[in-house]
C-alpha cells in the first residue's frame, strides 16, 4: 500500500510503498476513505511534540473514516463492508477508567510508543520497521486497528465528512457537552478557531449557549467561526482579548472559556477571561515540557480549571450521535471542509494548515 512516511521533523513526508501486516486477534483491517489534516499530526511534523513518545520514521494520521476489509479472530463489533469512524484511543473495557465511563483514559491498552496495543509494529519498508501514530496511522491507503477503534456508523453518512468526527468534531463538541457540560444560556469564549475551536463553537450551539465569543489572530479564521455560530469575534492581534471579553460580558467574564490550541499564554488568557466561579477548559495539547501559569488567587475566585482529552469521548455512543446530528442538519461539517487533497498532496495540505488557510483540510482516498 501507499503511505506518507515522516522520517525527520521539519522535513516533508515521503509517499512510499509499505507492507502492512494483516489483523491479529481482536483487530480489524480497514481501507481508509478520508483522513483529516490535524494540528496533532503537525505538532510532530514541526517538532513541537518530540522525544521518545514520538519515534520516527512514522506514518502519522489519526482522524479518519474507513471501510472494513477484513477482521481477525475474536472480532464481534464489526464485519467486512461496515463503514466506520476510527478512534485513536483504543479501549480494553475492563480497567477502572473504562468501567467508570471514562474510556478515553483507558490504561489497559497502553503499549510502547510507535506500536500497536500488543507492542508490535505492522508497518515495514523492506526490513525496516515503521512506527505507528495513535495506534491508527491513517495517512495510508489501509490500516490495522484494534476493534475498539473501529466504530460502525450508518452507511448514508458521507465518509469524507465522517472523518472529521474522529478527532476535531469529537474533541470540540465533546469539550462542551461531555467535559464542561455547558448549561443552556451560558456565555462562552473560544480561543483559537481551527478545526477543534470551530467545533467547540458548534458544541456551544448544541448546548444553547447565549453568547459564544471566538478569539483568533486571523480574520479568515474568525469568518469561519461566524459561519458555525460565533455571536462575537475578537482578533487578538489587534486588541487585548481578555479586556474585550470583559467588555462583552459587563465586566464579569464568561461562564466557560476554552483554550483550543494549548499554548501556555493562551491558556492563561482563557483563565483570566473566566468569571469568578466559572470554568476554564484546556483542550489543546501544549508543546512538550510547557507549563501553564495559574495564580494562587484561584482559591478566592473559586474558578475551576479542567483538562479535556478527546472531548471526554465514549466513541461507541458519541460517534453515532454526532453522525445523527449532521444528518439532521444540526452539525455543520460541509462548511468546515475548506479543501480536499490527494495523498500525494499531503505536504501541501500541512503547509496550508501552518498558514491558517483552511478551516479543515481533508485527504480523500476514495469516494
Amino acid at each position: 500500500m501507499r503511505a506518507a512516511v515522516l522520517y525527520e521533523a521539519n522535513q516533508p513526508m515521503v509517499i512510499e510503498d509499505l507492507t502492512l501486516e494483516g489483523p491479529r486477534a481482536g483487530e480489524v483491517l480497514v481501507r481508509i476513505a478520508a483522513t483529516g489534516v490535524c494540528h496533532s499530526d503537525y505538532h510532530v511534523i514541526d517538532g513541537s511534540w518530540h522525544g521518545p513518545r514520538y519515534p520516527k520514521p512514522v506514518v502519522l494520521g489519526h482522524e479518519a473514516s474507513a471501510v472494513v476489509e477484513a477482521i481477525g479472530p475474536n472480532v464481534s463489533l464489526v464485519k467486512p463492508g461496515d463503514h466506520v469512524i476510527l478512534s485513536f484511543a483504543s479501549t480494553c473495557g475492563r480497567c477502572q477508567a473504562c468501567v467508570r465511563g471514562e474510556p478515553y483514559l483507558c490504561n489497559g491498552m497502553r503499549s510502547p510508543a510507535g506500536t500497536m496495543p500488543d507492542g508490535t509494529r505492522r508497518l515495514r519498508k523492506g526490513d525496516q520497521e515503521i512506527n505507528h501514530f495513535g495506534q491508527t496511522s491513517s495517512f495510508a491507503e489501509m490500516a490495522v486497528v484494534h476493534e475498539s477503534q473501529a466504530i460502525p456508523i450508518r452507511p448514508d453518512m458521507p465518509l469524507d465528512r465522517a472523518a472529521l468526527i474522529g478527532c476535531a468534531v469529537m474533541t470540540g463538541v465533546g469539550a462542551v457537552l461531555n467535559t464542561a457540560r455547558v448549561e443552556p444560556g451560558s456565555t462562552m469564549a473560544v480561543f483559537a478557531t481551527g478545526g477543534v475551536g470551530l467545533n467547540i463553537i458548534q458544541g456551544g450551539m448544541l448546548a444553547n449557549a447565549s453568547q459564544i465569543i471566538a478569539i483568533d489572530l486571523l480574520d479568515n479564521k474568525l469568518e469561519y467561526a461566524k459561519q458555525v455560530g460565533a455571536t462575537h469575534v475578537i482578533n487578538a492581534s489587534r486588541v487585548d482579548p481578555v479586556g474585550a471579553i470583559r467588555e462583552l460580558t459587563a465586566g464579569q467574564g464568561v461562564d466557560y472559556a476554552f483554550d483550543a490550541i494549548g499554548l501556555p499564554q493562551v491558556s492563561r488568557q482563557a483563565y483570566d477571561s473566566t468569571r469568578a466561579g466559572g470554568t476554564t477548559v484546556v483542550v489543546g495539547i501544549a508543546p512538550t515540557g510547557a507549563e501553564i501559569p495559574i495564580p494562587a488567587s484561584i482559591a478566592a475566585s473559586s474558578k475551576t480549571v479542567k483538562g479535556c482529552f478527546y472531548g471526554s469521548t465514549r466513541p461507541s455512543v458519541d460517534f453515532p450521535r454526532l453522525v445523527n446530528f449532521y444528518l439532521q442538519g444540526r452539525l455543520k461539517l460541509d462548511e468546515i471542509i475548506s479543501r480536499r487533497y490527494r495523498l500525494d498532496e499531503i505536504n501541501e495540505a500541512f503547509a496550508a494548515l501552518a498558514r491558517g488557510d483552511n478551516a479543515r483540510g481533508v485527504i480523500v482516498m476514495r469516494d
